[in-house]
């Protein structure tokens, strides 16, 4: 076998054998190893479904390519994959589930997903043996199916030994040794010993360019070899296979088609065809998270006791839904581990803190994602980036404060949602709470409604204490829920009085040193603020997209406060750390990098009245002046003194108002947030949570990173060339000015629904054909109507281009604005006092 390779991929289930495809068909020298037999982890037990129904723009890409690049691998390898294109049939039995599936249809179109919809005796007409009286429709996708997850796997692996890749079972992986530019593996040959698998004590070591895991189930144990965090853990996934059905036997033998994959979402179940009888697979309640640590060695391709009484539930309504498998007895039941994370998504890209190590963990749609998760991460690995942003997968976005027990529960939660409506203002309530501001319980007796970002508990928005008869805060919905009418005044405030904002999961990190601002320099788009002013930035790759956004601010000649998006905290600190490192390898002086996010509270205070506000507060020689544009202009900071406090103030403000940052000692917090309640009583002011603050945000066409700002868009497609500085020379300048222009970011008006806003998913049409796609929306307190942000082609970026914004099925008229419609002139940002 090789010894010395560019890439070599760990794990032989589909997830590594679509990886090792792919590298090899670019190019790249790909060794894969397998500790037992390819597919025998949790491929060999998979259902094989192709479900192309995903919510993630990212993850939708990933499905569809996957369908696509199945149909294909017979032509190329000569095995059969075994895929069965009878589609995929999600039935509704609430309106709220047909909502649901509308939200979805925008993001199906977005990323050219083919699907329809179905009435209840459109169903009945084409498959009768299903119970449909009680179901409002269903969302049919004809093109995808499932497939034999061995066969497909095989297949792959083929193809990637017809490309050069070498394929080598029974080995596993004991060690890994970075060297400073390349992996040093070491390996140990497994053998048989009666049914189990077992060290022989024969070590190999491989030397490789790059390393990519794909261990699935045993992701602890990859975990603890290279000293990170991964939070992939397996749930305990039940299907049972039933005895022929005497009814669906005469229904195939008259000649009819086979049923598509079945879907009943609010029954949590779904159903196919297997040799005249049913396959059922429930996502019940209680399912438990297996291997915490790691997985024993005894466990080969085995399964766990079934556990009839966990799906009974499940199994009746099954008999509901097909009455004519009422009589059919059970065949064949698998319950095995299926690996889940936090919130569904898997593991994909650079691993924390590690130079070249890839991963691409916790799959629980591994077969559907396999081949577009080996296309995507090649393209990142050989390219630098995937044609489209794969931060939403990125390992990174969990932070270091991750725990075992954390990943465990929230995935068992997960695992019991893969049915449960997928609302765009869901909070999942498990492991909550957990990362707390001091002020929390302040914010509790303030009626705040919490979300969470990063594992921080923030404020979504403030209802009453005591809410009316009938409303429930907990209640989510695909329309304007309940919360909307709090969100909407405190938008309003924001506009005419005043709002204080807790933005204290914002993460900060202080970067200095003689070589600070050379490094800076270099990494970020933008010029540097001189001392005691700010700049908003963007840090590129290589390929000249958007990697992160930052405001810097300057304390000192060589001592900079970065400050950006709370949900990306270890993501942008590993950017910076790998590109400090970068910077001294090539010659640059020493630069000092602290994540200090946790020390600091941040509270933002805007509105026309929040000059007063502080001014009632602030301890100064001449307090009347301390806060005026001459003492303490726009972007600009000042260290103040607001009661016993010390404050870093920082003149800017994400709502367009007149506005500060304050941030401050986090052991403060508590003190600070009550002296600003004081002092802001008698000027109207409200407290204001996030969706208001988005709602405000896009009103000024402020770009969010995540959402219009990402690798798949440069800066000057985003539309902020004003913070890019073309005199001088910065990472991703030339690869930025050779992409040009594909797209445009445009801020739209909409005249939309009277019970729905945009949530940032739908697709942007002209002439009945899209030609873009949301990125952000909600609702316009300056403007009474709709607002969105999104990108579109860049002859329709004009303002007063007229198109279209579909919602709900249905086309809304919606006009280009100029950028920044409410207050284009920053008049209100700059207002003197």
């Amino acid at each position: 076998m090789k010894t010395h390779v560019r890439a070599l991929v760990v794990g032989g289930g589909a997830v590594g054998c679509g990886i090792a495809y792919h590298l090899a068909k670019a190019g790249w020298d790909t060794l894969l190893v397998e500790r037992d037999e390819l597919t025998s982890g949790s491929t060999w037990h998979a259902a094989g479904l192709l479900p192309l129904f995903n919510m993630s723009y990212a993850t939708t890409h990933i499905h569809k390519y996957s369908v696509d690049f199945y149909k294909s691998l017979e032509a190329e390898t000569g095995l059969n994959a075994g895929f069965a294109v009878v589609g995929n049939l999600r039935m509704a039995q609430t309106d709220e589930r047909m909502d649901e599936y509308m939200l979805y249809s925008s993001v199906a179109e977005t990323a050219g997903v083919y699907h329809e919809f179905l009435t209840p005796a459109q169903i009945k007409e084409r498959w009768p043996l299903l119970r449909t009286e009680d179901l409002k429709g269903a969302l049919f996708h004809p093109r995808d199916g499932y497939i034999n997850p061995a066969d497909v796997t095989q297949a792959m692996a083929k193809g990637a030994r017809q490309h050069g890749a070498e394929i080598v079972r029974k080995l596993q992986v004991n060690a890994y040794r970075w060297t400073g530019s390349e992996w040093v593996v070491t390996l140990e040959k497994m053998v048989e010993k009666g049914n189990r698998l077992v060290p022989s004590g024969e070590l190999i070591e491989v030397t490789a360019e790059h390393v990519v895991t794909a261990t699935g189930n045993h992701a602890q144990r990859t975990a603890r070899l290279l000293g990170i965090k991964i939070p992939a853990i397996p749930v305990e996934h039940q299907y049972i296979v039933t005895e022929p059905d005497p009814a669906l036997v005469k229904w195939r033998a008259e000649g009819n088609p086979e049923h598509p994959v079945l879907r009943d979402a609010d029954a949590k179940w779904y159903v196919r065809e297997e040799r005249g009888g049913w396959i059922l697979g429930p996502y019940e309640r209680n399912a438990p998270a297996r291997f915490l640590y790691d997985v024993p060695e005894s466990f080969r391709a085995d399964l766990f006791q079934l556990d009839l009484e966990r799906i009974e539930e499940e199994y009746m309504s099954m008999i509901h839904r097909i009455p004519t498998s009422e009589t059919v007895g059970l065949k064949d039941d698998f319950n095995g581990p299926i690996c889940y994370t936090p919130d569904g998504n898997p593991l994909v890209g650079p691993a924390p803190g590690l130079r070249n190590m890839w991963l691409a963990e916790g799959f629980s749609f591994g077969i559907t994602a396999a081949g577009g998760t080996g296309y995507y991460l090649a393209q990142m690995m050989t390219q630098g980036e995937a044609e489209i942003d794969m931060a939403s997968l990125d390992p990174k976005r969990y932070g270091n404060w991750m725990t075992t027990e954390y990943a465990a529960r929230k995935n068992e939660e997960c695992y019991e949602h893969v049915f449960i409506l997928h609302h765009p203002d869901e909070e999942r309530e498990a492991c909550r709470p957990l990362r707390t501001a001091p002020n929390y319980d302040r914010q509790i007796a303030a009626g705040a409604q919490m979300g969470q970002v990063n594992g921080w508990e923030r404020p979504n928005y403030f209802g009453p204490k005591d809410a009316p008869a009938g409303f429930d805060h907990d209640a989510r919905s695909f329309r304007r829920g309940g919360w909307w009418q709090y969100a909407r005044a405190e938008a309003e405030a924001v506009r005419t009085t005043a709002g204080l904002i807790d933005a204290t999961a914002f993460a900060k990190h202080l970067l200095r040193g003689p070589g600070a601002t050379e490094f800076l320099d270099r990494f970020t788009c933008n010029k540097l603020p001189k001392v005691g002013r700010i700049n908003l930035t963007y840090a590129l790759t290589e390929a000249g997209t958007t990697r992160t956004e930052y405001t810097i601010v300057r304390l000192a000649e060589d001592e900079y406060y970065l400050i950006s998006a709370g949900a990306w905290a270890d993501y942008d600190g590993d950017f910076l750390r790998r590109s400090i490192e970068d910077f001294r390898a090539a010659g640059g002086d020493y630069v000092d990098c602290h994540d200090i996010t946790t020390q600091w509270g941040v509270f933002a205070l805007a509105g026309p009245n929040a000059r007063a506000i502080l001014q009632e507060i602030v301890k100064d020689a001449e307090p009347e002046t301390v806060l005026s544009n001459k003492r303490f202009p726009w972007l600009s900071m000042r260290n103040i003194e607001l009661g016993m406090c010390p404050v870093r103030a920082v003149r800017v403000a994400y709502t367009g108002e007149l506005g500060w940052e304050l941030h401050h000692p986090i052991e403060m917090s508590r003190y600070l947030w009550d002296l600003l309640i004081a002092a802001g009583a008698k000027h109207g002011m409200k407290l204001v949570g996030a969706r208001a603050q988005n709602w405000l945000r896009q009103e000024k066409s402020y770009r969010a990173f995540g959402n219009e700002l990402g690798r798949d868009a440069t800066p000057m497609e985003a539309g902020v060339d004003r913070f890019i500085d073309l005199d001088k020379d910065f990472t991703g300048k030339q690869a930025m000015l050779e992409t040009g222009i594909r797209s445009k970011c445009v801020t739209l008006l909409i005249d939309g629904p009277e019970d729905t806003d945009p949530w940032g998913k739908e697709a942007i049409m002209l002439n009945g054909e899209k030609v873009g796609r949301l990125t952000s929306g909600g609702w316009s307190v300056a403007f009474r109507r709709q607002i969105g942000m999104g990108y579109v082609r860049p002859d329709l970026a004009e303002p007063g281009t007229k198109l279209k914004v579909k919602i709900q099925l249905k086309e809304w008229d919606a006009v280009v604005t100029e950028d920044s419609p409410h207050d284009p002139s920053n008049a209100r940002i700059r207002v003197d006092g």
